[in-house]
């Protein structure tokens, strides 16, 4: 593959994640694999949740496809993979450490605009969201309505 078009894929991935995410998380975590997802609704003194196995799902996911890819001439696979793994340093980096704040050493608060309304997103997520129904699945993005004021 031309390594210019595999670059480019990488951040067209990450976007498509985004809505690959927000897809797996209103449809299938609020859905019918509940049961994985619940955990991270509620307060846990656990270090881990069931959860977490949607984001070693995806590890393991971009760790096949970057050697599957590398194994075959850096091919498509080899980007797809990478574009999967930079979305989800972002959701890590987001998610976990920002939002639910699960390395507790790290105090990062942002004050932008875009991290304000991602974070209230998010907020209103854990506040109003339940087995089947909720609001504001997406991680890395949110509607403008979520701005403050």
């Amino acid at each position: 593959m031309n390594v210019f078009l595999g670059l480019l894929m990488i951040p067209v991935v990450f976007v498509i994640m985004e809505g690959v995410a927000w897809f797996l998380h209103k449809y299938v975590m609020h859905g019918f694999l509940w049961v994985l997802h619940e955990d991270h609704h509620r307060p846990t003194k656990s270090k881990l949740q069931k959860n977490d196995l949607y984001g070693l799902f995806f590890a393991i996911l971009s760790i096949l496809l970057i050697l599957l890819g590398t194994l075959n001439g850096f091919n498509a696979l080899f980007y797809l993979g990478w574009g999967i793994t930079s979305y989800g340093i972002g959701y890590l980096l987001f998610h976990d450490i920002m939002f639910h704040r699960r390395i507790k050493s790290i105090r990062w608060r942002p004050q932008t605009p875009y991290f304000q309304r991602i974070i209230r997103a998010h907020a209103t997520h854990h506040q109003k969201s339940t087995a089947h129904s909720g609001v504001a699945f997406g991680f890395l993005y949110a509607s403008k309505k979520y701005n403050q004021g």
